[in-house]
């Protein structure tokens, strides 16, 4: 009689470790442009006044102009479009914005780049992109520094940054 319930015992153990493994969740790997938030404040224990929403693409030895083409638009990213979120008025390249969440274009030139704002939300790269759409369009110089292989947004100095590979782009931002 012990001899058949250690047997059954051994028995149901090894079946619900089985079944345990049967049932094991299968997750993505990591996205090869990781999702990343910014955010502009005036200090840094301020509440945020603009907060953008990215995916962060590689260069992986691969030419900017390839995966940004000039004078074609952007969703200024990777995956779905970039957002940003104006938690009040503000002015953005030295334009008025109102409070509220828009999907961030660009269109990269040689020395120039087209920041744009756009209506369409949840939108993916820029196949939708609409230009009916477009609530502000700003044009800013494009310079060059040292090189970031994925691409960035940060907030310094009253500018949102852009940087990639060796371009750089800074859109003013005031309250």
């Amino acid at each position: 009689m012990k001899k058949t319930t250690f047997l059954t015992t051994i028995a149901l153990v090894f079946g619900m470790l089985f079944s345990i493994n049967t049932h094991a969740q299968k997750f993505a790997s990591v996205d090869k442009s990781p999702l990343d938030i910014t955010y502009y404040r005036t200090e840094r224990t301020a509440p945020p006044m603009i907060k953008v929403i990215y995916s962060r693409p590689q260069l992986n030895g691969r030419e900017l102009s390839k995966l940004a083409p000039i004078g074609k638009v952007w969703r200024t990213g990777a995956n779905e479009a970039t957002e940003i979120k104006f938690f009040q008025d503000m002015t953005f390249g030295g334009k008025p914005v109102k409070a509220g969440t828009y999907s961030l274009f660009s269109i990269p030139g040689e020395t120039e780049w087209t920041i744009i704002l756009n209506s369409d939300l949840d939108v993916w790269g820029a196949f939708s992109y609409k230009e009916a759409n477009d609530v502000l369009r700003v044009n800013v110089p494009a310079s060059t520094g040292e090189a970031v292989d994925d691409f960035s947004i940060v907030f310094e100095n009253n500018n949102m940054y852009l940087a990639w590979g060796t371009t750089r782009v800074a859109v003013p931002v005031s309250k």
